[in-house]
């Protein structure tokens, strides 16, 4: 994965950002509020094939699970009825992602936008509450 993040921008949540791709803020707490471990997977390009981000969704917001991480930026929204909008960045490298959760599981597919021609796939599980 350290390739992709050099080249792609963390290859995503994946990524979960960007202005006025997103519905407007959630205030009220999320049914998909929690911890979540996102498995990204590499179909297409040459980052590295596989990697996994642990990510918290607050009020229907996608950050970092540790807010102490900066080694890369993650941001984007989940919806309320599960849509998922994601970006990831590092640098001058970004991509993002876009799909759906559902109950304790999700997933979607992702793309990097600058720094590569990386593509692919991401699954997503809920592994503990708020």
């Amino acid at each position: 994965m350290t390739k992709c993040l050099s080249r792609v921008s963390s290859c995503l949540a994946i990524s979960i950002l960007g202005a006025g791709l997103f519905a407007a803020p959630a205030t009220a707490q999320s049914r998909y509020d929690g911890f979540w471990s996102v498995l990204i997977i590499t179909e297409r390009g040459t980052c590295d094939r596989a990697y996994r981000y642990p990510i918290r969704i607050f009020h229907g917001r996608v950050d970092h699970a540790d807010p102490a991480n900066t080694s890369f930026n993650i941001r984007g929204r989940v919806t309320g009825n599960g849509g998922v909008r994601v970006s990831v960045s590092r640098g001058d490298k970004r991509a993002d992602g876009s799909g759906r959760l559902s109950g304790n599981g999700g997933g979607g597919r992702w793309k990097a936008v600058s720094g590569g021609e990386c593509s692919g796939q991401w699954t997503a599980e809920k592994r503990g509450s708020l």
